[in-house]
């Protein structure tokens, strides 16, 4: 791509920082040029966006309708599968997995549900209940 075809559409960033992309000058080498976004990249983010918000929203009814602990809310928020919070908790994975049951969930020990608090960066209480404190 050409210097002056680097596209200067207004992203979802495009007001708070830039793109760096590589480009060709009139002499043909690569250099760098600075993009604020490109429409195309913008509209793939909101669509990967509204699928990540969906998918909170699905695990949130989930845990409302008693089909999964509120691990599956939080690990959803934080973009997370069974495989990294196994990782960041310590837990086997089969054990997360088996903390996703509401059933079994309720029976953890404090011990186990501060763990899991504490990779969510939120209280126990908050854990249970669900509440998330915005930043």
């Amino acid at each position: 791509m050409k210097k002056e075809d680097v596209p200067q559409d207004l992203g979802a960033l495009g007001k708070i920082t830039k793109e760096v992309c590589y480009a060709t000058d009139d002499s043909g080498k690569y250099t760098t040029q600075l993009s604020n976004g490109w429409e195309v990249k913008a509209t793939a983010l909101d669509t990967a966006w509204q699928n990540v918000e969906e998918r909170i929203a699905a695990a949130k009814q989930k845990v409302l309708n008693n089909e999964a602990s509120p691990i599956l809310f939080f690990m959803e928020k934080a973009l997370m599968d069974v495989e990294i919070l196994a990782g960041y908790t310590g837990f086997w994975q089969w054990q997360v997995k088996r903390h996703l049951k509401p059933s079994i969930f309720k029976h953890l020990s404090v011990k186990k549900m501060q763990k899991y608090a504490d990779v969510f960066n939120i209280s126990i209480h908050d854990l249970k209940t669900m509440t998330v404190h915005e930043v």
